[in-house]
């Protein structure tokens, strides 16, 4: 069977993920979509989307700080905007799928001295190479919307995270109703061009029955992001696999 080229799939419409009769996403984002964009973004990205998201990240960065020294997990990390705002007594890794991304991350971490950060690596959020329970926090700030599969990200962020630990996203979840949700929808079907979804429902990320979400709280600016924080079970019970 001829494989199908993405022009031809574009023709067919967006992909709608759906909950039941719900739809809870809209579009495709493939692996080499999200290289693509980021290595497009890497040179100016600080000054742009960096700057929209500084106060969502501060506020993490800011919970993150008042919790006993552990080692924190940054899924995504970028440019490494955030690292400089960690607690020194903060042990930090730091991955990301871009290596133009994450070239820039290491220049920061040379230029400002920043000992506190052991290790920036690029890997796949959804297959993530530690071994379970190595870190005290696993943080995902602006990626649940980027990656291929959001809900194998979210099992490996409990995977990789101890017992009793936190999973902290920070990540733009979109509305239904009123002017914002029409934008979104109106933007959902080129999610492979921009390099995210518009259209992303919370359900995508509620995935573990090991995490218990302890809070959700709208952050600046403008309420565009929504923080969420789940505790890791003390128990042994595992996060389910999705059927293929």
């Amino acid at each position: 069977m001829r494989t199908m080229d993405r022009t031809e799939e574009s023709r067919r419409g967006p992909v709608l993920h759906r909950d039941g009769g719900r739809i809870i996403g809209i579009g495709r984002i493939d692996e080499s979509d999200v290289k693509v964009a980021y290595r497009r973004w890497a040179p100016f990205y600080d000054h742009t989307f960096g700057m929209v998201a500084a106060q969502g990240r501060r506020h993490v960065v800011e919970h993150i700080n008042t919790m006993p020294k552990g080692r924190v997990l940054e899924v995504g990390v970028g440019t490494g905007l955030s690292l400089p705002d960690y607690d020194p007594r903060h042990e930090i890794v730091g991955i990301d799928l871009s290596p133009d991304m994450l070239d820039k991350a290491r220049e920061r971490v040379v230029e400002e001295g920043l000992d506190h950060v052991t290790g920036l690596h690029e890997m796949d959020a959804s297959n993530l190479e530690f071994p379970d329970a190595t870190f005290d926090i696993a943080v995902a700030m602006f990626v649940m919307t980027v990656v291929p599969e959001p809900e194998k990200v979210m099992r490996e962020l409990a995977r990789v995270t101890k017992p009793g630990g936190q999973v902290i996203l920070v990540n733009h979840f979109s509305q239904e109703e009123g002017l914002r949700g029409w934008v979104e929808r109106r933007m959902a079907p080129f999610a492979d061009k921009i390099g995210w979804r518009s259209v992303f429902d919370t359900d995508r990320v509620m995935v573990c029955e090991n995490l218990r979400l302890t809070e959700r709280t709208s952050v600046r600016p403008l309420g565009l992001f929504t923080m969420m924080r789940f505790a890791k079970s003390l128990s042994t019970v595992e996060c389910p696999v999705a059927a293929e």
